[in-house]
């Protein structure tokens, strides 16, 4: 397997970001770590053996770059708008910095897809809903879907509201958002099992938004033994990109 540890220089950001690609051609995926991940956390848990199969065929190529959370959602001493604020310098960095790096480097002109676990799941949908011509696929394992869960109530502060996207979704009533969103493909999985709870809550939330706004999304909820944790997403991934290579959309 073609494997990479990169670096670059975010000027969003401001600082160096790490991330890893695993594989030689496919259709890009960009993973989003779990809470407070770095680029070598999918590689560590197992997640790339998991899906070597669709990598060394070259189904897909994997990048993983570090996550900003510790500036973001996870730091808890500032206020809701200035976690958002943080959060919105990563989306410009993955956005305007590292998806046109990939584009170059893997001679790749369509969309993406986006995939994470646990916090990884949250911006895996945020990501593809907030930027649904960049990332026509998205699977998210075991996500939160409210950005409460990070801030609190936020009061209706738009910058934490287009963050949340239990929130933003069920009011979006742009045609060019719903038309992308109604042609592109959603995996939201969780499990029932420990730790789980809050995660099964807001998945129930999202499919109902989706329900509600015409999107064919696929709920996907696993049995009361399936944990939150990586034993299982390492189950989860390959068989979700098994039935996307059945479509053909991989």
């Amino acid at each position: 397997m073609h494997f990479e540890k990169r670096s670059h220089w975010s000027g969003e950001l401001g600082r160096e970001m790490h991330f890893n690609v695993y594989g030689h051609a496919g259709k890009p995926v960009i993973v989003f770590p779990s809470s407070g991940g770095n680029q070598n956390e999918y590689g560590n848990f197992g997640m790339i053996d998991a899906c070597r199969s669709f990598i060394e065929r070259g189904l897909i190529k994997f990048y993983t770059p570090d996550s900003f959370d510790s500036e973001s959602w996870l730091a808890e001493w500032k206020s809701g708008q200035d976690m958002a604020q943080a959060h919105n310098a990563y989306d410009r960095y993955i956005i305007n910095e590292l998806v046109p790096l990939i584009r170059y480097e893997s001679n790749w002109s369509g969309a993406m897809m986006a995939t994470g676990c646990s916090m990884g799941g949250f911006h895996t949908i945020n990501f593809a809903l907030r930027h649904p011509d960049l990332f026509d696929v998205a699977i998210a394992l075991s996500g939160v879907y409210d950005a409460r869960f990070f801030t609190q109530e936020f009061n209706g502060n738009p910058t934490v509201y287009f963050n949340s996207p239990i929130d933003y979704l069920w009011n979006q009533q742009d045609n060019w958002f719903l038309d992308r969103y109604r042609q592109n493909h959603y995996i939201v999985a969780v499990g029932q099992g420990a730790w789980e709870e809050q995660h099964i809550a807001d998945t129930k939330r999202l499919e109902y938004a989706f329900k509600a706004k015409g999107i064919d999304g696929w709920f996907d909820f696993w049995g009361k033994d399936v944990d939150h944790d990586w034993p299982w997403w390492r189950v989860q991934m390959p068989y979700f990109l098994g039935k996307l290579e059945e479509q053909g959309i991989i």
